[in-house]
């Protein structure tokens, strides 16, 4: 089979498809034949080096897919080959086939295609745990959604106004900010033209947002705690930007908020019956068609390190999705 194969630590340019064996399915797991892959921004640090997950070397990258079931590994039931599915990978979704771990594998639901299934897995249940589980956003709330037009972020711009919510969303461009506006957002801010503390403030009466999604870091972080509100909740989603922020407790006590944080992949050790919880909300949710992948644009496998690139220069929206 081909497949993206990471040799040697590197930046995503330098990526490139291999020949290899086709991975042997093990107990437990599904043989999938990869219809669709996503991209996320973590993919290319894991190229790098730079990811708190260090896969030994050689390593197949890529944590999410959409694809049929080809074999069923000894002791998995609920799945026959032929079935359509969308699972997370962990790893090996850069591939013509991968190994998928059953526990991590849904069925598609009706009418979602494989390049939606495979930009699901990890966008969505973050978005929705981090609103629901960790936010408590509820109706009539106000919602702030950082980097809207993202991967992370165009999900939580969908999932918060299916809860009800009034979101204000900050993005760089007219483009990106349309993107946001086709997701539902109400107030669309462009960060580079203006400041979105002031505006927030303006939009709220003064008061600020409950609930602030926030997948960037650093200044974006520090400067959206001068817009929330009180009783609000900081969701820490990720650092996009790169600079890890850093709060003064005195702040968390004057407007009595919480900075809450939200590591979904955590949930497999520690609740993991919150995973089919959130599954099956989420496509509770796309039946309704509240929720729907954003795709950016589709790779072939052999362009598979110009899709991390663009994905790295900020130049995409929503999911980046290789085609093998």
């Amino acid at each position: 089979m081909r497949a993206v194969v990471v040799t040697e630590l590197c930046e995503p340019k330098d990526l490139k498809v291999q020949e290899m064996p086709e991975p042997e399915v093990r107990p437990g797991c599904l043989r999938i034949e990869v219809k669709a892959a996503g991209c996320n921004f973590f993919d290319i640090l894991q190229c790098q080096g730079r990811y708190q997950v260090k896969p030994p070397l050689p390593f197949v990258p890529g944590a999410e897919v959409g694809g049929v079931v080809r074999d069923v590994g000894e002791g998995v039931t609920g799945f026959a080959p032929g079935d359509r599915v969308l699972a997370s990978s962990g790893l090996g979704g850069f591939a013509e086939v991968a190994v998928v771990g059953a526990a991590g594998a849904h069925k598609l639901p009706e009418g979602m295609s494989f390049e939606e299934g495979a930009a699901l897995p990890i966008i969505y249940p973050t978005s929705y745990a981090g609103l629901v589980f960790r936010g408590n956003l509820a109706a009539g709330e106000t919602l702030l959604v950082q980097a809207a037009a993202g991967g992370v972020g165009t999900a939580a711009v969908q999932i918060g106004k299916a809860l009800g919510a009034r979101v204000i969303a900050t993005a760089g461009g007219a483009d990106k900010l349309e993107v946001a506006r086709r997701c539902g957002a109400d107030v669309l801010i462009d960060y580079r033209e203006e400041d979105f503390v002031a505006r927030v403030k303006e939009e709220t009466g003064g008061r600020g947002a409950d609930v602030i999604y926030d997948s960037v870091g650093g200044d974006i972080f520090d400067r959206s705690l001068k817009c929330i509100a009180w009783n609000g909740r900081m969701l820490v989603i990720g650092f996009a930007g790169g600079d890890i922020p850093k709060v003064a407790a005195n702040r968390i006590l004057l407007k009595n908020i919480a900075v809450v944080g939200l590591h979904w992949g955590a949930y497999v050790q520690n609740e993991p019956e919150r995973i089919p919880e959130t599954f099956e909300a989420l496509f509770d949710l796309y039946a309704k068609g509240q929720i729907a992948p954003v795709i950016y644009d589709r790779y072939p496998l052999d362009k598979a390190a110009q899709a991390l690139v663009d994905l790295g220069s900020r130049k995409t929206y929503g999911k980046v999705i290789i085609t093998p």
